[in-house]
């Protein structure tokens, strides 16, 4: 992991790369995956619809949400909650939530790490690019407009400014939802999953004094259907980045709401229905994955019908 990739014919080295781009535009700086590093995987893209009332959920509602864990599994769960750093308040962390390993907490340092890592945009937070080669603007690329703000600052404006996902109405009035809701929580989804969170009241200083809640998002019950924390289940893809060395193999409980619009499941898209997805699930899952298991062929297609509804 982390390994130093030769880029440029081997003439320049682009070091500490946990993540390798595919695309590049030029040939000297395509990066390519070393053939002595074993661990590969692809991560789908993360639905950032409502992220704004996610940032705004309190790091101790978080805590108090893992600390609940195993006395709710018989101990077999306990979500890991990690401070990161709030790359626009130096000498400043929070509880991430961001990200498939809660490398970020706050919405402005998603985006920056977004611009640079996904796009190539230096910026004030990530000012420098991976390479030189081929290389003709100067650093930071993306700087402040006439309005005193740069293209990440309206990026995080943005995220915060959008609704959280709806769910069909329709399709969860029927009774096949309702009951499949109930089941959800009777075999234990609900642990990790959690239905229902509260954001911290408006006016509530976040990210190390960089922002406040607004009226919008305080104060706010949401049904995000995820505990924002790190677990094994499973299907950790063993890559550490930000978080303690523990978290090689644990990953953040995807949200639910808005997961009728996907049609590839899990961090790396591999799963492609919802039964599939369940399944995958072991580790501290187990019981709850038993527990699926042992329902009857109707109750498990009422559960994906409840799923279905988000």
């Amino acid at each position: 992991m982390n390994p130093s990739i030769s880029i440029n014919d081997g003439q320049n080295t682009v070091p500490n790369r946990s993540l390798v781009n595919d695309r590049a535009t030029c040939p000297q700086a395509q990066e390519r995956t070393p053939g002595s590093e074993t661990i590969r995987t692809f991560r789908t893209s993360l639905n950032t619809l409502g992220d704004g009332f996610v940032e705004s959920i309190d790091s101790n509602t978080l805590v108090a949400i893992a600390n609940n864990q195993p006395s709710q599994s018989g101990g077999q769960i306990e979500g890991e909650f990690i401070q990161v750093p709030v790359l626009e308040a130096p000498g400043h962390s929070r509880g991430g939530r961001f990200g498939w390993k809660n490398q970020h907490a706050s919405l402005l340092s998603f985006s920056s790490d977004a611009y640079l890592n996904e796009q190539g945009v230096t910026n004030r937070l990530n000012p420098t690019d991976t390479t030189t080669v081929c290389k003709t603007t100067p650093d930071p690329e993306d700087t402040n407009g006439a309005d005193g703000m740069a293209d990440i600052d309206h990026f995080a404006i943005f995220m915060r400014a959008t609704k959280a996902p709806p769910v069909d109405s329709v399709l969860l009035a029927t009774n096949d939802a309702q009951t499949g809701q109930q089941l959800f929580s009777a075999i234990g989804c609900n642990i990790c999953h959690v239905t229902s969170i509260t954001t911290a009241p408006a006016g509530t200083v976040i990210n190390g004094g960089a922002f406040v809640v607004p009226a919008a998002l305080g104060n706010k019950i949401i049904h995000p259907f995820s505990d924002f924390l790190l677990h094994n289940v499973g299907t950790g893809d063993g890559i550490v980045q930000n978080g303690p060395a523990d978290t090689a193999n644990k990953m953040r409980t995807a949200p639910l709401w808005g997961v009728r619009t996907r049609d590839r499941l899990m961090h790396d898209g591999e799963s492609l229905t919802r039964n599939e997805a369940i399944l995958r699930h072991a580790g501290e899952a187990t019981f709850v994955i038993n527990n699926y298991r042992n329902l009857s062929t109707t109750q498990k297609n009422q559960l994906i019908t409840f799923l279905n509804s988000l």
